[in-house]
This record gives C-alpha cells, sequence and structure tokens, in this order.
C-alpha cells in the first residue's frame, strides 16, 4: 500500500514506514503530523483518487531538523572585475511514515 500526498510544496510517494526528507516543518522532534492533500492511494491494485479520496490521510512522526549539503553560488562578469560568492544550507525535515488511512 502507497500514497502519493503533496507535503510542503512537493508531492512524495510514501509507504508505511519509510523515512523521508520533506522542507523544514514546523513541530518538534518526536511530534505527530498529518497531511490531508492525499493525491493517490494504491491498495492491493486498486487505486483511488480525486473524491474517492475525502477523508484520507497519512500520518508521520517528525524524527529530526537538519540541514543539506553547502550548495555555493558564484556569479562573475568577465573583464569587469565582478565576483560575488554566496553560501546556501537548506534545512530539512526527516520523517517517517507511521500509516496511511484511506
Amino acid at each position: 500500500m502507497y500514497a502519493i500526498v503533496s507535503i510542503a510544496g512537493q508531492q512524495f510517494k510514501v509507504a508505511k514506514d519509510q523515512q523521508i526528507f520533506v522542507h523544514r516543518l514546523q513541530g518538534e522532534e518526536g511530534a505527530s503530523i498529518e497531511f490531508d492533500s492525499v493525491l493517490l492511494a494504491e491498495n492491493e491494485g486498486s487505486f483511488k483518487l480525486g473524491s474517492d479520496l475525502s477523508g484520507a490521510k497519512v500520518s508521520a512522526k517528525i524524527l529530526s531538523h537538519l540541514k543539506g549539503d553547502k550548495v555555493i553560488v558564484f556569479k562573475k562578469k568577465r573583464r569587469k572585475g565582478y565576483k560575488k560568492k554566496n553560501g546556501h544550507r537548506q534545512q530539512f525535515t526527516k520523517i517517517q511514515i507511521t500509516g496511511i488511512v484511506l
């Protein structure tokens, strides 16, 4: 059984006991959260989508908050002496899917 759910503006294919990294979510470590925006669900070969999923929810548990790898942004214009160097580390939340309710 799996579901496609929208979490923080991105779509993820999730299954029970799966761990995924999503953009930073509000909440403390160990807290439980639910996602209502289920787009598609598969259960033993039968698919449900649209109005069939009116009460579907995906529940998850926040495991940790962390930062991703550093990305270097370097801008340069040739023959002008213009150089800019900037770095960025994206904030992520590691969650574990605890259940899918259809």
